[in-house]
């Protein structure tokens, strides 16, 4: 294969990964503008140098090696002001925790990685990293404790969310299935979190259903479930700061719920 073929190859597999890299790092600094800022910075580190793609790993994980080898240079941060006044909460909350256990559990949970893999992602070894997931679960889950609405307009998901977020130690307010139901139940009740599908029974969109509670509660933290998540991690407009993917595991619900309740704001997903 010839060096432009090469080079060709590696940002396809780049480009596909680049989505969820983006979500990665949105949930790690509690905001889109800062996660983004972070995946640019692991793009331009690639363009000068690619030679951990050759190190005999996937591409995926490499790129997760590479972002992180920059978070941790930067003593990862966790904003950059963008979320209001609520970014003090954050870093007073993120400052019990031990270091590099919210990452392990997210690239366990949300990303899908092996702990063989997050040991090479993380420059670390296997018990290490079993180490930091369970760590980072005992922590945050006795951190916070809240109430919390779902937006969801099948009776089984709901259920199934409800529990998982209910064994977390949070109470569910309700479940809504329809944007006007949502918009109803939000301002009436004022959760602390917001469990959001896109599409919802009468074909109306979570999407504007959570935009429409964004005008009165603007610092509740808001995680969107959906089947194509790539759809909304483009970079290229105001998007959420956390979500999961369809079809989900508890852990990945259990791991989005605990990262959102560290952050008391989200960045509005404007149609």
């Amino acid at each position: 294969m010839s060096s432009a073929h090469g080079t060709t190859d590696l940002s396809d597999r780049i480009a596909a990964e680049l989505p969820y890299l983006r979500r990665y790092a949105r949930a790690l600094t509690g905001s889109q503008s800062s996660g983004d800022k972070y995946a640019i910075a692991t793009l331009e580190a690639i363009l000068q140098d690619r030679s951990i793609f050759d190190e005999g790993i996937r591409a995926r994980t490499a790129l997760y090696k590479c972002f992180h080898a920059i978070w941790s240079s930067t003593g990862a941060p966790t904003g950059d002001g963008d979320g209001g006044g609520m970014g003090e909460r954050a870093q007073t909350l993120l400052g019990a925790l031990q270091p590099n256990t919210r990452e392990a559990l997210l690239l366990a949970t949300v990303e899908d990685f092996s702990k063989e893999e997050i040991a090479i992602v993380m420059n670390t070894d296997v018990d290490d990293v079993t180490h930091l997931i369970d760590t980072a679960r005992a922590d945050m889950e006795a951190g916070i404790a809240g109430r919390v609405m779902v937006i969801e307009d099948e009776p089984i998901i709901a259920a199934d969310i409800s529990a998982i977020v209910e064994d977390l130690g949070h109470e569910i307010v309700g479940v809504a299935r329809t944007r006007t139901e949502a918009v109803e139940m939000g301002n009436r009740e004022k959760p602390d979190l917001i469990l959001a599908d896109i599409q919802l029974a009468d074909n109306s969109s979570g999407i504007d259903a959570v935009n429409d509670l964004m005008q009165n509660m603007p610092d509740v933290p808001v995680i969107f479930i959906t089947a194509f998540p790539e759809r909304l991690l483009t970079g290229e407009k105001h998007e959420p700061a956390f979500l999961i993917s369809k079809p989900y595991k508890e852990e990945q619900v259990s791991s989005a719920v605990s990262q959102a309740m560290f952050f008391a704001s989200t960045e509005t997903l404007l149609a």
